[in-house]
């Protein structure tokens, strides 16, 4: 199989994880004998230094002709500290999204029992937790109009959904779900608000087409409430882009690091893979950042490009590196392994190769 990666290491750490994830595509390419190019480009602060734009056209032809996307990470304190600048980093993200038609956004979470003393809840309560959060990503009030008034007084920001929305993102839902648990739980506020009741209405009618899918319904406040007192009821969520925004940050300190959870956004031309964490500013060019997310997402683009196999041996690398007490900082580990030796042993695992993982801190070769 041949296939084109456009790659966005974008800033901060972006670049660092990115390289990581793409020594185990290489991996994955030299076992398997597939064949992935890549074509590299700027998006954010990197983007905005070279050419004043933070999502440069040369960037949406490479993603636009790409099979896949791979993204780092967006953000830069340079501009963080500014908020008067009218162009800013996170602009070229959300006009990805809009130029690549990214309109369902998914995140994977899922506890490591390796992990659990890294949670902030109690061990017992996310031990086990296996839910993936299923994100409507280009409509909703972060796209709606907004302005302030002439006196700067008030200002507002219109919520607007339309049926084929619900529905496009409904219908991602329920097939993983399927292949699943087999429980779609909506979240909304349909108590409350116009949208949410179009929402719980459209989706309700949707999924007489899945009468193998059990369907509930959670207002977003109980449903943040129960994300923290039961989080093994869920199994695949679904909601608008305001919400999912919220609970999916709030469900990824289960884990215990940002670090290890991917993403995925889903297009009508091209789909987009990244970390759920930012660029770490702190971090860049000190070789401690946690890959793991990255390299997870990567494993997400190839279930998407059909390649389960490579993409299960990806997600076994990662476990056997945990559950033989190795990881970056972030991690707290029993051995603690650099960004890029991190990338190197998962690699190396999923080329096959014998690894003696005691030699990794040593950095003496990882392969016999």
């Amino acid at each position: 199989m041949k296939k084109k990666i456009a790659v966005l290491a974008g800033d901060g750490i972006g670049p660092e994880v990115v390289a990581q994830g793409l020594k185990v595509l290489d991996a994955v390419a030299e076992r398997s004998e597939h064949e992935f190019t890549y074509c590299h480009a700027d998006i954010g602060a990197r983007a905005i230094k070279k050419t004043g734009d933070p999502l440069p056209e040369s960037t949406v032809d490479a993603c636009l002709n790409s099979d896949a996307v791979l993204l780092g990470a967006i953000g830069d304190p340079e501009y963080d500290n500014a908020p008067d600048l009218k162009v800013r980093p996170e602009q070229g993200l959300l006009r990805l999204r809009q130029k690549l038609g990214l309109y369902c956004n998914i995140r994977p979470v899922k506890t490591y029992k390796e992990l659990l003393h890294l949670s902030p809840l109690r061990p017992e309560a996310v031990e086990g937790v296996d839910m993936v959060i299923y994100r409507e990503l280009t409509g909703g009030i972060y796209f709606g109009e907004k302005g302030r008034s002439e006196d700067g007084q008030s200002a507002f920001d219109t919520c607007t959904y339309s049926v084929r929305e619900i529905e496009r993102i409904a219908k991602q839902a329920f097939e993983a779900a399927g292949h699943r648990r087999k429980k779609v739980t909506l979240v909304d506020k349909a108590n409350v608000l116009e949208t949410s009741r179009l929402w719980r209405k459209t989706v309700t009618e949707f999924a007489k087409q899945y009468p193998d899918i059990e369907l509930d319904f959670m207002y977003v406040d109980n449903a943040a409430m129960q994300l923290v007192v039961h989080p093994k009821q869920f199994d695949v969520i679904l909601t608008n882009n305001m919400f999912g925004d919220i609970i999916s940050d709030e469900a990824s300190v289960f884990v215990g690091s940002l670090g290890m959870l991917p993403s995925s956004s889903v297009g009508f031309k091209t789909s987009l893979f990244e970390p759920i964490h930012g660029s770490y500013p702190q971090a860049a060019g000190k070789d401690i950042a946690n890959p793991v997310a990255t390299i997870l997402s990567v494993a997400l683009m190839l279930k998407s490009l059909g390649l389960y196999k490579d993409a299960f041996r990806i997600e076994q690398a990662v476990s056997a590196c945990l559950n033989k007490g190795i990881g970056t900082p972030d991690l707290n580990p029993n051995i603690t392994y650099s960004c890029s030796q991190m990338g190197d042993v998962i690699a190396s695992i999923v080329s096959g190769a014998d690894v003696k993982y005691e030699r990794i801190s040593d950095g003496i070769s990882t392969i016999i």
